[in-house]
Formats: structure tokens, C-alpha cells, sequence
């Protein structure tokens, strides 16, 4: 029996650590579409994908992965819950500021990059409820099936006007396997990259600073003065900040916030 040389090289690139490393990330391009196949994660409570929270926009910082999600020691959360605690209106609009966002992820095969392997592919909340409303819906089922799932259109456009793009997600019309190959449909399903292991989780000790920094940083409001182990400053006036609005960092969404975090 003749043997498949493409598998053999493959085999060869991962035994060799040529494999992807920096491809392991996708993102839609805005104004094309992409046709993609959903992987679903194993061992993961029979969740086909994987929810990760993020503070985000605190100082320079594109995003600083939670530690309480993990069980971990966490002086933002504990910051959060002593603000909440609060009765100033001051106290609660920066607990607002400071509330962690979800970032999801789900490994994917992007059709016509098949030589790159599984890709994870991180989006928000509103293409996280398609896809799930997708799933939920008995004209699709399970698209993340290997065998009978579907292949998923993706279209990132950006209609005049508007500061971001928007991405759409929309299952093909037939069901198809994940790959004709069924070694290669193993092997790529036995070969999926961990999301929590592209980003670091700082110590506590890290995060104390960042937010102690950030709460005493000049270019904070006045309801800031305060920090994580101290007492408040509430004589001190500074000026409004800019750090938590949406585009105050220099990112033009939580898509390129993330990429770079990734990066």
C-alpha cells in the first residue's frame, strides 16, 4: 500500500516543531467572506466552545486575562465587589468601567487554508449568540459534527458611517464531513490549540500595580483617587479619563485589542 506523503510531512513538521505557531489565530478580513468549519472543544462540559474573561482598557493594557475564572486570587474582582459595595454613585460608575468582558473561542478550519491546521478564532457576544441559535435550531443541529455538521459562511463588512465592522455568521445549506480524509479529520481534531494557553494570567502582585497605577494615573476622573491596599485621595482632582472609552486606546475594536494581546 503506498503511503501518504502529506500525512508523513505533517507528521514530520510536528515531530521537528515546524508546526504553526504564529497561524494558530484567525480573524475574518473586513469586506470578504470566509467559509470555515467549526471544531467543537473536547472535555469541556459538553460546551463546543470556550468562554474566557477579560479586564479590558485598563491603562495601557489591551486586555488582562481574569484570574477568578480560574479559582486564582483576583485584587480587580476584589476591587469590583468592595465598589459595588459602595453607595457613591462614583463608586458604581467605575465598577462599570472595570467589569470583565467575554472573549469566546472556537477551533476552526478555514476552507481553502487547510494546510495550517486548526486555528482558533476569537469573537464577541452578539456572532457567539448566532452561532449558539444556529446550534439550537433542528434545520442545523450540531454543525461541529466531524461527520454531519456544517461549514459556516463568514462576512465582515462595515457599513458607512460606522466606527466597526460587523461579522455575520451563517451555516451552508448541505452537511459535509470535516474533511474527506479521515486521518486527516483525526488529526486535526486530535491537534487543537488551548486559548488559555495563548494569553499570560499576571500574578496578583502584577495586577495590584496595573489597577493601583491606573486608579492614581493623572489622566483618570476624580473617582479614582483611591487604591487597592490604601486610603482615598478624595481631595485630589484630576482630570477625565479616556482610558475606558471604546477607541480611548488606541484600538479600533475589541477584534484588533485582542489580536495584538495575541500577538
Amino acid at each position: 500500500m503506498a503511503f501518504d506523503r502529506e500525512a508523513l510531512q505533517r507528521r514530520l513538521d510536528a515531530l521537528s516543531g515546524n508546526r504553526r505557531k504564529k497561524s494558530s489565530t484567525w480573524r475574518p478580513t473586513e469586506g470578504e467572506d470566509s467559509t470555515i468549519r467549526l471544531i467543537s472543544f473536547p472535555d469541556n462540559d459538553g460546551q463546543p466552545f470556550k468562554e474566557l474573561w477579560f479586564y479590558y482598557n485598563i491603562g495601557n493594557n489591551p486586555g488582562l486575562l481574569a484570574p477568578y475564572q480560574f479559582g486564582d486570587p483576583d485584587p480587580i474582582q476584589d476591587l469590583i465587589t468592595k465598589l459595588r459595595g459602595d453607595d457613591a454613585r462614583e463608586s458604581y460608575e467605575l465598577a462599570k468601567k472595570l467589569y470583565p468582558k467575554m472573549r469566546v473561542y472556537a477551533p476552526i478550519i478555514v476552507r481553502g487554508e487547510e494546510e495550517k491546521g486548526v486555528q482558533i478564532w476569537g469573537f464577541g457576544k452578539m456572532v457567539y449568540q448566532s452561532l449558539l441559535n444556529i446550534m439550537l435550531d433542528e434545520d442545523y443541529g450540531d454543525i461541529t459534527d466531524p461527520l454531519e455538521g456544517r461549514d459556516v459562511k463568514v462576512t465582515c463588512t462595515r457599513e458607512a458611517g460606522r466606527k466597526w465592522a460587523t461579522t455575520t455568521v451563517r451555516p451552508r445549506g448541505k452537511e459535509t464531513a470535516l474533511s474527506t480524509n479521515k486521518s486527516q479529520a483525526s488529526e486535526w481534531m486530535s491537534d487543537i490549540p488551548d486559548p488559555t494557553k495563548m494569553y499570560e494570567c499576571k500574578s496578583h502582585d502584577e495586577l495590584t500595580k496595573i489597577i493601583n497605577d491606573w486608579l492614581n494615573s493623572d489622566t483618570d476622573d476624580d473617582s479614582m483617587g483611591t487604591s487597592m491596599g490604601g486610603s482615598s485621595n478624595t481631595g485630589t482632582s484630576t482630570s477625565e479619563s479616556t482610558s475606558s472609552t471604546s477607541d480611548g486606546s488606541g484600538y479600533k475594536s475589541l477584534d484588533d485589542a485582542f489580536a495584538d494581546l495575541m500577538e
